[in-house]
Parts: C-alpha cells; structure tokens; sequence
C-alpha cells in the first residue's frame, strides 16, 4: 500500500528554484516509506514575484519536478508586500479550491502549510472534502508575525481575521506540525485544547554540500545567502560593512539572493559609498554548497522582535552548518542552534557594531579554530537536522494518522 499525501505550501519550490525546498526533499526522501506526494503551490516565484511555471494562457499544469509531482496553479504577479501580495494569497487559496483534482491519486492525509493562513485554510477545507486527516503546519505564527514584526496593530480588522482563523485551524487540525521548537505552549493556548504536535524543524540535504572545502585564498569574506526581505534585518549588514570600511579593514561581505529590499538597499550601499558590498544573484539550493565554499564565515541577521522567542528555523542556516563555516547569529531566543552545536558566535540583533566586531574577531581566528567551529556545526545538522531523518519522522506520524482513520 502507498500513502497518498497532499501538501497545500502557496510557496513550495522545485529543486531548480532558488530558496528552501522544503518539502520537496521531504517528499522525495518519504518515497522510501510508501508515500507518495503531490505538492500544490503557485506558479509565481516568492523571489522574484514573477511565473516561472506556466504560460499565459494556463491555469494549472500538473508536472514532475525531479522525483516529485506539482500541481502549480497560476496567481497574479506582484511587488512588494501590499495588497497586490494579498490578492496573490486570495487567488490561491480560489485556485486550490476550484480547479480539477480528479487526475491525481485521491489524498490519504492532507498537509497545510503557514507560510499564510489563507494557503493552510485550503489544505483544511480540502482535507474535510476528502474525509482524510488534516495537519497544519506552522512556519511562521500568523497573526503573531504581522503584530511583532510588521507593526499592526492587534485590533486590526485583518489581524483579526487572521486571530479567528489561527485558532480555527489549531483546533480542527488531527495534528499540528511545527518548524519551531518553542511554538508548543503558544498553538495549545491558542487552540484551547491540547493539540498533537510534531516537531519537524527545517533541515538540509548533507548530500548537497559534499566534504569540507578549505577556505578560500584572499580577503576574508562573510557570506549572506537568502531572501532579501524585512524579517532579515540586512540593513544591520550594510552598516557593518561601513564600520569596517571606515576602519580600514580588509574584509568583505557578499549578499546573494533576492527579494523585495534588494533594490533599497543596493541604493543605501551605493548612497554610503560602501565598496566592500557584493551582491549577487540567488541560485538553486544544488550550487548553494559551491557559492558558500567561497566564504570564510556565514552570516545569520535577524530582527529583534518577540516573535522569535519560540524558535527559528531557516533554511538558510542549516545550509551554513552544512557546509562547515562558521555562523555569526544575530537573534534574541533561547533556541540556538549556533550556540548548541557551538559553531560560532550569537550576537544581540540589529547591531552592527556587534556585527563588525564579531566578522574582526573571526578574521583573526587561526584558521584551525574556525575549522573546528565549522566541523561542529556539519556535526549538530547532521544529527538534528539531516533531511532524511526529518523525512523519516513525519512519514512516521503521517502513517499513524492514516490507519487512525481507516
């Protein structure tokens, strides 16, 4: 027998995009336990706000990327984070509901992911129309995230929406998967019940980066690699590099990726004169292990907000531990996965005094010494946080899922 899964993720990606692919790779490594998976995301890119997937005239192509089955409806293209971003999220959660599924394996169980409510309310109202279990997964703590980070106010008629639909979606979920380690206490308060949870952080694919690279020859460069957005707190970066430009330190910092702050603060490089800036452009996660061998250290900013006292997990961090550099971490949480595997240095957020100093206090090191912080941190990844043992875990809990409802 195979378990049919569907997993409901507005911003999945194919292995060939660049970002977290997520739940690709966990599709792909459940393969080995009998399940098959079909992801339902949107043709346009969250990088990029363009459609890479289909053309104008197409709606929904049902395709194989790599070894796992997409089903990529088309949304409306958009910029920034206004209302152009919330029709996109509309037309998802219209598009999901309302196109054919009658060419795809009937579901056994039903995943929603969070990256907004609106994506995680289909996977529900899919889940109740198939009669199968429904898990929720939680990436972010929607509405949490647009009060502590984005400023709105809590008796905002959309947060309030997003309140009612939070708790609704905690309590009619069979089971709540989440990325962060500390949202437990939060989901069941919200909830008002207990709710089965499991915890499944995000990970990497060790395959991908391969043995240790030694460290490049020249100056010493610190690595960003990921989304160029607000929660990011890449400002703290580009101050940083003018304190040390103004220091006269040879060092450099290089920012690949993309997203909606690119553009600003490409501006803010160039209005400050900063020449030790590189930006460069995203690429899949298969060559992320050959652009972060060309760094000497990695560096995870992230804003000082409360919403990160109940855990992070980015992508993009797991990716640094993966290929044996050195993490400087700038987060205010007691979940540290720098500070666990001991594999750098933890910073308080949005400091770039902090940032420049700790970027010095690595350049300086004896190269045996960030070798063996790099070492530690490919250590802890591949004991908490190897893709295939992730897989394994939630394949585990999704088939007990099913037979409780056999």
């Amino acid at each position: 027998m195979t378990l049919q899964v569907w997993m409901v993720n507005h911003y999945a990606l194919a292995p060939d995009q660049a970002g977290g692919t997520r739940h690709y790779t966990l599709a792909r490594h459940m393969q080995a336990q009998d399940i098959d998976t079909t992801i339902f995301a949107s043709s346009v890119d969250y990088t990029t706000r363009q459609d890479r997937r289909l053309a104008a005239d197409e709606t929904r192509k049902v395709v194989t990327e790599g070894e796992v089955r997409f089903v990529w409806l088309k949304t409306p293209a958009y910029s920034g984070n206004g209302v152009g971003r919330g029709l996109n999220m509309l037309a998802f959660l219209r598009q999901v509901l309302s196109q054919p599924l009658g060419d795809l394996p009937r579901p056994d169980v039903v995943i929603g992911s969070s990256p907004h409510l609106f994506g995680a309310f289909a996977g529900y109202l899919l889940a109740r129309r198939f009669r199968v279990p429904f898990v929720m997964e939680v990436r972010d703590i929607w509405p949490k995230t647009l009060t502590d980070l984005g400023g709105m106010s809590e008796k905002h008629p959309l947060i309030m929406v997003f309140a009612a639909l939070e708790k609704f979606l905690y309590r009619r979920s069979d089971a709540v998967m989440s990325l962060l380690q500390g949202a437990g206490e939060h989901i069941q308060a919200v909830a008002g019940r207990k709710v089965p949870l499991i915890w499944i952080p995000n990970g990497v694919d060790t395959a991908l980066f391969g043995a240790a690279q030694a460290f490049p020859a020249g100056k010493f460069r610190a690595v960003y690699a990921g989304a160029h957005g607000l929660a990011n707190s890449l400002d703290t970066l580009i101050e940083a590099a003018e304190i040390l430009q103004r220091g006269g330190h040879d060092l450099e910092i290089q920012l690949v990726g993309d997203g909606p702050d690119k553009p600003r603060l490409k501006e803010l490089a160039a209005s400050k004169g900063i020449k030790n800036v590189i930006f460069s452009d995203p690429v899949p996660k298969a060559e992320m292990g050959k652009v972060l061998a060309g760094a000497h250290a990695c560096i995870m900013p992230l804003l000082n907000s409360p919403v990160f006292e109940h855990g992070v997990s980015p992508n993009k961090l797991f990716d640094y531990l993966a290929s044996e550099r050195p993490v400087i971490f700038a987060i205010n949480t007691s979940y540290n996965a720098v500070d666990q595997a001991q594999a750098g240095i933890t910073i308080p957020p949005e400091d770039p005094q902090a940032l420049a100093d700790a970027l010095l206090r690595l350049s300086r090191l004896p190269e045996s010494e960030r070798r063996a912080m790099g070492e530690r941190g490919r250590a802890y990844v591949e004991e908490h946080h190897d893709m295939r043992r992730l897989a394994r875990r939630l394949g585990n809990a999704l088939w007990v899922l099913s037979r409780r409802n056999s």
